[in-house]
């Protein structure tokens, strides 16, 4: 979803080079980045499953969403025609996967795991281009791809030394497949929002949370509602902190930024994880972990900046 929202405003963000609307994006970016930082803690402290999760998250997203459009006339984008339905669909149901498999890798990894693997997703968009669009990929990205990669491989932490059963248990290996199969479906949701000119970002924001609120009507009925008040708070949030006021803030935010400085904070996201799941659950990357992390971090803003 938000990737989206960068792919739209980005467009006039060059003419933006006013100092102060600089300061006030990259407030704004920051400030987005680190509550997006906490979806993990959330996750964890609602402990539902993960489908539950995903369907209280599109709800509470898509009221959230709705009162923002009202607040700034916005609703009338909300209309969808012709062939753009069949997108809005489609990225609406990569987007239900992506968060689903995002939510249960958590408890099988780590917070801070689960979110450095995930944001190996510009990769996958590389790799579309060249294989699939036979772009030409400059050699410069060919090198940062294969650092990133590497990048990855360190971080996942099955070859550092103080390796234990539960971070090289056959749990752990499912939660960082799980975690790359979310962010194959977070690059499959930017490739066909680009392909869709006419539907804006916040009506495809919307509409992937409809579509998760449709498609997963049943979770409540199978998997029970909550009980406890608190699980309630946590569901709640993850729609009305990290979807609808989430995106408020890095839709403001970008639109006063170009692709560069967007590109360099968009990792504040990943460091609040990893520093929250040291914070508050005393999980922490080793040595190795974090050089992985640099060269991840290093590699991918190589790759966004292009």
């Amino acid at each position: 979803m938000h990737n989206r929202v960068q792919g739209t405003a980005l467009t006039s963000a060059g003419n933006l080079l006013d100092p102060r609307q600089q300061r006030q994006g990259q407030w704004l970016l920051i400030a987005g980045g680190l509550l997006l930082g906490t979806v993990g803690v959330f996750v964890e402290e609602a402990n539902q499953p993960p489908l539950l999760t995903v369907w209280f998250r599109c709800v509470f997203g898509a009221l959230a969403l709705l009162i923002w459009g009202i607040a700034t006339g916005r609703t009338a984008e909300l209309r969808v025609r012709g062939r753009s339905w069949w997108i809005v669909l489609a990225t609406g149901g990569f987007m239900i996967i992506n968060w689903a498999l995002f939510f249960a890798a958590i408890p099988l990894t780590s917070i801070g795991i689960a979110t450095i693997v995930f944001h190996i997703q510009p990769v996958w968009l590389i790799v579309y281009s060249a294989v699939v669009l036979h772009e030409a990929v400059p050699r410069r990205q060919q090198l940062a791809t294969a650092a990133a990669l590497g990048g990855l491989v360190l971080t996942t932490g099955l070859w550092s030394s103080n390796s234990t059963e539960a971070s090289s248990g056959p749990d752990y290996l499912v939660g960082l497949l799980l975690c790359l199969g979310g962010s194959l479906c977070y690059a499959a949701v930017t490739i066909l929002a680009k392909r869709e000119k006419v539907v804006s970002s916040f009506a495809m924001a919307w509409w992937q949370c409809a579509v998760g609120v449709g498609a997963l009507a049943w979770a409540p009925l199978i998997y029970g509602w909550p009980h406890q008040n608190s699980t309630w708070a946590w569901l709640a949030g993850l729609g009305i902190l990290h979807t609808g006021l989430a995106y408020a803030i890095l839709f403001a935010g970008i639109t006063r930024l170009t692709l560069g400085r967007v590109a360099v904070l968009q990792y504040v996201y990943p460091l609040t994880a990893v520093l929250l799941d040291w914070v508050v659950y005393g999980r922490t990357l080793d040595t190795v972990q974090f050089v992985g992390v640099g060269l991840m971090a290093i590699a991918l803003l190589g790759i966004r900046s292009r």
